[in-house]
C-alpha cells in the first residue's frame, strides 16, 4: 500500500508489458515470431510472451465481454526497406509508407498493417531531413 506521501510523487512513465487481444493463438504467434521476427519468451496456457527491446509483449483472449486493441508502433530507421522486408515474409499493408508530418529537423513516416486477430500495427519512421 502507498502511502499519501508517495502518491503525490508517482509518475509512471516505463512500460512493462503491453496485451493485445487475440482469437486463435497459433496463428498470432507464427506471425509475431515468424513475420516479425520478435523476440519469443515463452508461451502459458491461451497467453504467448515476446520481447519488443525490453518491453514484454503479451497475446491472448479478450478479458471480459469487450475486444479491444492498441496500436502498436515499432520504430524503423528506413521505413521503405522495412516494409519490403515484411512484405516478402508475407505482411499484407493497409497504408503504405506515407509522410505524416513535418518536424522541425525529421520527418514523421508511417505505414500501417494488422496481425491474424485484426490488431493494427504500424512503423513508424522519424527520417533526418
Amino acid at each position: 500500500m502507498l502511502n499519501v506521501a508517495m502518491t503525490d510523487e508517482l509518475s509512471l512513465s516505463t512500460i512493462g508489458q503491453i496485451a493485445l487481444t487475440v482469437r486463435d493463438l497459433g496463428p498470432a504467434v507464427e506471425f509475431y515470431r515468424d513475420k516479425l521476427r520478435i523476440g519469443f519468451l515463452f508461451q502459458a496456457p491461451n497467453m504467448a510472451f515476446f520481447d519488443c527491446g525490453g518491453i514484454r509483449l503479451m497475446l491472448g483472449p479478450p478479458e471480459g465481454t469487450g475486444e479491444f486493441s492498441s496500436i502498436l508502433y515499432f520504430k524503423v530507421d528506413d521505413i521503405q526497406a522495412a516494409c519490403e522486408t515484411l512484405k516478402s515474409r508475407g505482411v499484407v499493408f493497409e497504408r503504405e509508407p506515407h509522410l505524416v508530418a513535418k518536424m522541425p529537423d525529421h520527418d514523421l513516416w508511417m505505414a500501417f498493417f494488422r496481425d491474424p486477430a485484426g490488431n493494427t500495427l504500424a512503423l513508424m519512421c522519424e527520417a533526418k531531413r
